[in-house]
């Protein structure tokens, strides 16, 4: 551990190797209860604000704009609509991907807001925004309490 206090930023130091971190991030509790929901029931959720009208998706526990606590819950369905997306060709590790992988950003109907996630059984060439998806979970027994739950979203005929 470092106490040195830095005065010139040209002078900033570096060290190779790991770096021991002592705190742990949770979800919070609506993040912990919209993955229980996926995990469990296959179910998206929304945090209905009773002020305002808006549903948001992910949950928050209090609305953006009149900053009323969200206490009502909705199920949301599993449709949306793509809003936008990327094709990616390359891997994080920096790797050619055998496949591209087609990320978009999910509107889930009624909701404001949405989440980026995986867009399958589409071509590349057959992506556009304002496509409407459907989320394809996987089986519950492979559930684990995480985004990926939801395997990906797939077009609506």
């Amino acid at each position: 551990m470092s106490i040195e206090k830095i005065k010139d930023p040209r002078r900033i130091k570096h060290w190779m190797g790991h770096m021991e971190t002592d705190y742990a991030y949770t979800l919070g509790i609506a993040g912990e209860r919209f993955l229980m929901e996926i995990k469990e029931n296959a179910r998206i959720m929304g945090a209905e604000c009773q002020e305002c009208g808006l549903t948001y998706v992910p949950p928050r526990l209090f609305c953006e704009r009149c900053f009323e606590e969200l206490t009502e819950w909705v199920e949301m369905g599993k449709t949306g609509t793509v809003h936008t997306y990327t094709i990616a060709h390359i891997d994080v590790d920096n790797s050619r991907l055998e496949e591209p992988t087609i990320w978009a950003m999910i509107k889930i109907d009624g909701a404001h807001g949405g989440f980026v996630h995986k867009l399958g059984e589409v071509k590349p060439e057959d992506v556009k925004i304002g496509m409407r998806v459907e989320a394809f979970f996987k089986d519950k027994e492979e559930r684990t309490g995480s985004i990926r739950d939801i395997k990906y979203f797939r077009p609506i005929e």
